[in-house]
């Protein structure tokens, strides 16, 4: 394995690859209609700096995608091609998005886990998350 470097994804470019990613990394990531190419198109022209790729000599191997709103941060859709974890570049990933965040003037930031994923609960804890269990997760699809 080369040095795999961290840069920003690159649309239209990269989407195939990283969706199929996304597609292919387990039940951690629940994909939806704001993964579709105009969604992800939207959310770039918002913070391009803020969608990451793990790259590999070429082959892209990973993901993580932050958002920003002023106030509050979100990460989700980190992800590692299976050979390629454990080995720290979740950690890597996630340290560049936080540092991201953490530059624009982001103080509190949250992230999704889905129940029952209890590594991915697990790699978080490890990192200083914490369960927030004060609050109940609404949603609603618009």
């Amino acid at each position: 394995m080369t040095l795999i470097s961290i840069r920003e994804f690159h649309f239209p470019d990269d989407y195939k690859t990283v969706f199929e990613l996304w597609q292919n990394t387990g039940e951690g990531i629940g994909l939806g209609p704001s993964d579709q190419p105009e969604e992800i198109d939207k959310k770039l022209r918002r913070d391009p700096d803020l969608f990451l790729v793990a790259e590999d000599d070429g082959r892209l191997v990973g993901t993580v995608i932050g958002g920003f709103d002023g106030r509050r941060g979100l990460v989700y859709h980190l992800a590692v091609v299976s050979e390629y974890r454990h080995q720290g570049l979740g950690s890597r990933l996630m340290d560049e998005i936080e540092s991201r965040l953490r530059a624009k003037g982001c103080r509190k930031v949250y992230l999704l886990v889905k129940k029952g994923n209890n590594g991915s609960a697990a790699f978080y804890e490890k990192r200083g998350w914490g369960e927030m269990d004060h609050v109940t997760m609404f949603g609603k699809t618009l």
